[in-house]
């Protein structure tokens, strides 16, 4: 009987991944036009473009809105491996395929009794939650590469170092997965294949970590959760504007600096939260380096200057990984920031134009959606350091003067 509802639930689990899966293909291909402002823009006309110069052996140099680290080049490039199909249309075709593969090492990991595919569940039901922004960006096949890293950390942890010291190449944020990873040889195997990597693009095309200086000079996203102050001083004669900058739309003019630099603070606090958790945590599971990641990620997410809606795939994925063990905590956590994936389609690319302008429909999606990844960040946080930090040692009762007497004989 088992065995027959294990079958019915991959049955259905396939099903519902092919027909979401299909109706987001269709959407970047454009077969289906799904509402609000072109997300696939980036990949026909900016990665198209980056694509040209990569090929030439140099970084976009002249493009501050190359903001990757090196090993980026390899996804943008990608789409050469289908030469057959034009870029764009090679490049959804692989992002469906790091989709794909993203499925199977959570069903393959959802195996055994301690394991569930609530992992499989949370990345099936995830994904198409944020809309075709999914297949329009690079980052689903960095979370690719984020899940296999977690799922190899209990036993193959060199792998585990390796996959996310290039992940970390990718995109940065994998560097991430390793905090709570014990063994020496997965730490090793990371600093090595990350070295190796950054020396191999260094030598061989010029300007590889130009994107550090791009990345400095960005202000304050108006999805982000500082953006809130300026949405709401723009209806009392905050003298800002609104502008495509660096890649992204950003709030520029008085005090940008200062919430900029409010939530390079906010980020600060939570590295300085993360370092004390992981020098007091002493009970460690199966479960915890998933954790441990998934909380990371968040927390950086939240306090980010940009919040950009691919950056929520970096979180279904590291919460399916959580939700593959039965003894993670993460479930109501995972829950809120599938909310929150919600949420980020309905604010782009569905309602954007709210957004940008300000009014109450816009600002209440993003304090929804925000208010989402605190309370996710908060909640997460606080389990995690519940179910590894131990308790101090209650003080040793002091005996009274009564009971240190002889007793009175009868």
């Amino acid at each position: 009987m088992k065995t027959t509802a294990a079958r019915g639930s991959l049955a259905w689990l396939l099903g519902i991944w092919a027909v979401t899966r299909t109706a987001l293909l269709l959407c970047v291909l454009k077969v289906i036009v799904f509402p609000g402002p072109d997300v696939t823009s980036d990949v026909s006309v900016i990665y198209r473009g980056w694509y040209d110069v990569l090929r030439a052996g140099t970084f976009p140099l002249d493009d501050v809105t190359w903001q990757y680290p090196p090993a980026a080049a390899l996804a943008v490039l990608s789409p050469g491996l289908l030469p057959f199909l034009q870029y764009a249309t090679a490049f959804f075709v692989l992002a469906l395929v790091a989709d794909l593969v993203t499925l199977a090492l959570l069903l393959y990991a959802g195996r055994g009794p301690a394991r569930t595919w609530g992992g499989a569940t949370v990345w099936v039901a995830g994904v198409p939650l944020l809309g075709p922004t999914v297949y329009a960006r690079y980052d689903v096949m960095v979370t690719a590469v984020a899940v296999a890293a977690l799922l190899a950390a209990a036993r193959y942890p060199r792998l585990m170092g390796a996959l996310a010291g290039f992940g970390a190449l990718l995109k940065v944020w994998p560097a991430l997965l390793l905090l709570a990873v014990r063994r020496r040889g997965a730490w090793v195997s990371a600093a090595v294949t990350g070295v190796a990597v950054a020396a191999v693009f260094t030598v061989l095309m010029p300007g590889a970590f130009a994107f550090l200086t791009f990345q400095r000079d960005r202000g304050t996203e108006i999805e982000s959760l500082g953006s809130l102050v300026f949405h709401v001083a723009r209806h009392h004669g905050w003298e800002g504007e609104v502008l495509l900058n660096y890649g992204s739309v950003e709030f520029l003019g008085p005090y940008v600096t200062w919430v900029s630099t409010g939530a390079l603070v906010l980020a600060g606090v939570a590295l300085a939260w993360l370092v004390l958790w992981r020098l007091l945590a002493t009970r460690f599971e199966a479960h915890t380096v998933a954790d441990a990641a998934f909380v990371a990620v968040l927390l950086f997410t939240t306090t980010s200057r940009v919040i950009s809606p691919q950056y929520m795939v970096w979180l279904v994925g590291l919460g399916a990984v959580c939700r593959c063990f039965r003894g993670s905590r993460m479930r109501l956590p995972v829950a809120l920031v599938l909310a929150a994936s919600f949420v980020t389609v309905l604010e782009f690319p569905l309602w954007f134009a709210h957004v940008v302008a300000g009014d109450p429909l816009g600002i209440g999606l993003l304090v929804l959606r925000n208010g989402l990844l605190v309370a996710a960040s908060l909640l997460a946080a606080r389990r995690l350091w519940c179910a590894t930090v131990p308790l101090p040692a209650p003080l040793p009762r002091q005996p009274t003067a009564r009971s240190s007497e002889a007793p009175v004989a009868p």
